[in-house]
């Protein structure tokens, strides 16, 4: 169904059950996959496309016309968000499948984000940040350009992250820090006691206080353990400043 009022581009492809409701403009370049939905004043510019069953809620803005923005499937963007700030029109921003990003959200380009991710009210993730599968952030929080959020991280509401931060863990402040492991997160992805007992030793001997890498130490876990998630995290020690 597409609404009287919406303006689209002769050179948009829209597929077979697409919602467009009032109001909404389309840009040159887009594709609308099955099943996308775009609620009222909906503005999706050029070059982007957005997957299978993704819905875009009111006064949201998708794309710069400049850089191509690809939004994955079943992928929702509340009220206000702006997808797509231009930063570096060579960077493209990428949103993989079943991502929640909530109201007033912005993302620059050159932003990456894995499946599951969840970001609520008013995060901002400025150039380059990548943001790795079933990150938590936290309301009002604000990651700086060009870091990397490993998977499984939840970072509270209000943080400022002005580095990197560690697969697994628990994150906040301004700046923002690690306080712990992700211990709940964890225990939804594995069932094993002993592989969790492991992870909870290797993140000890790794990240010691105030902040300190042991990055020998993490090279010789990266060596040894048979943990796929003791190897990323190890492997974020030894790779990233």
């Amino acid at each position: 169904m597409i609404h009287k009022t919406a303006i689209i581009d002769e050179s948009a492809t829209i597929s077979e059950n697409v919602k467009i409701s009032a109001f909404c403009t389309i840009g040159k370049n887009v594709v609308l996959k099955d099943g996308v939905q775009l609620e009222a004043h909906v503005i999706i510019s050029d070059n982007v496309t957005i997957g299978e069953n993704s819905k875009i809620y009111s006064f949201t803005r998708v794309g710069n016309g400049v850089a191509s923005v690809n939004i994955g499937k079943s992928v929702q963007i509340r009220e206000f968000s702006q997808i797509g700030l231009q930063g570096d029109e060579n960077l493209d921003l990428n949103i993989d499948n079943e991502c929640f990003i909530m109201a007033y959200s912005q993302l620059y380009t050159g932003v990456n984000i894995s499946n599951n991710v969840i970001l609520t009210n008013g995060v901002t993730l400025h150039e380059g940040v990548q943001c790795n599968e079933r990150v938590i952030i936290g309301g009002l929080s604000t990651i700086h350009d060009n870091l990397i959020i490993g998977g499984g991280v939840m970072i509270g509401g209000a943080s400022n992250a002005k580095n990197s931060i560690p697969p697994y863990t628990l994150v906040e402040g301004n700046p923002a820090e690690v306080k712990g492991l992700n211990i709940i997160g964890l225990r939804r992805r594995i069932d094993d006691k002993d592989e969790l007992n492991e992870i909870k030793v290797a993140f000890k001997e790794i990240f010691r206080a105030e902040g300190q890498v042991d990055s020998s130490k993490a090279e010789d876990i990266l060596n040894s353990t048979e943990s796929s998630f003791v190897k990323e995290l190890a492997s974020f020690a030894t790779t990233t400043n």
